[in-house]
């Protein structure tokens, strides 16, 4: 069983936190510690007792707390190489920090992150499938081409955290400059509701349980053209489809193998 909640998700901050029957899990510490701790309040959660931090990329919406978090809680914080050179001197000292190589599995107090290898525009970026008690979790956001080899380790999740970042028409006729809509429907950009749509079509099989939508643009995307996106693929089975929000955590969502 794998129990999660997106305590924040967007280019305001990200966080996930993930808890087993073993092991509390945080993906990402891109709000402020005192944000962090409020929102898992506000769903009944607490970050006390966390067993690790897991980095996906070096970019400020993903690590602006985790100096603090690391600091005040004295959490082991996994990355690649390339992420942790890479950080941001705001991040400061990190009292603990473990490496590994993308492609690599971590074992945390019997749950296994396994890390993939991701088409961002980072040093290093990585995502992560969580396993746990036979259930799978997996994130794929932060990325500009769903390639095989995210296909592959996310086959066979019963949850899914999915990048729907943007709609491509909306994009196009928004108000920003050609070079950045260039950087995010370019291949180390974000995905578009329709780049998520060919890659959850991709991923639904019988025991998929729960879908959640992450990374919405406020400006180039809406939560319900996202969400009637992701609805229409998965139409006629049992799966949940969930939109995470940039300003507040979502409901906590448990999957079982």
């Amino acid at each position: 069983m794998i129990r999660f909640t997106m305590l924040s998700a967007g280019s305001g901050g990200n966080a996930i936190l993930i808890a087993t029957d073993t092991a509390r899990i945080l993906i990402d510490s891109g709000v402020s510690f005192k944000q962090l701790t409020a929102r898992a309040a506000a769903v009944g959660e607490s970050i006390e007792g966390l067993d690790a931090v897991f980095v996906t990329h070096e970019h400020r919406d993903h690590v602006l707390g985790l100096g603090t978090l690391a600091r005040k809680l004295g959490v082991p914080v996994y990355m690649t190489p390339g992420t942790r050179d890479c950080l941001p001197g705001s991040v400061g000292r990190l009292p603990r920090v473990e490496v590994f190589e993308a492609g690599e599995a971590v074992q945390v107090d019997g749950a296994v992150v396994r890390s993939f290898s991701v088409s961002h525009d980072a040093a290093d970026p990585v995502s992560y499938v969580v396993e746990a008690g036979g259930a799978k979790l997996g994130l794929a956001a932060d990325l500009g081409h769903p390639s095989h080899l995210v296909r592959s380790r996310l086959a066979g999740c019963h949850g899914l955290i999915l990048e729907s970042n943007h709609c491509p028409d909306m994009l196009r006729r928004g108000s920003y400059p050609p070079m950045v809509q260039q950087r995010i429907r370019g291949r180390q950009g974000h995905l578009s509701n329709d780049a998520m749509s060919a890659l959850l079509a991709a991923l639904v099989h019988d025991a998929l349980q729960v879908v959640v939508l992450t990374h919405i643009s406020e400006e180039n995307n809406t939560h319900e053209l996202a969400y009637d996106t992701a609805a229409q693929v998965v139409a006629g089975r049992p799966v949940e489809v969930h939109v995470a929000w940039q300003d507040r955590p979502t409901r906590i969502f448990e999957i079982r193998a």
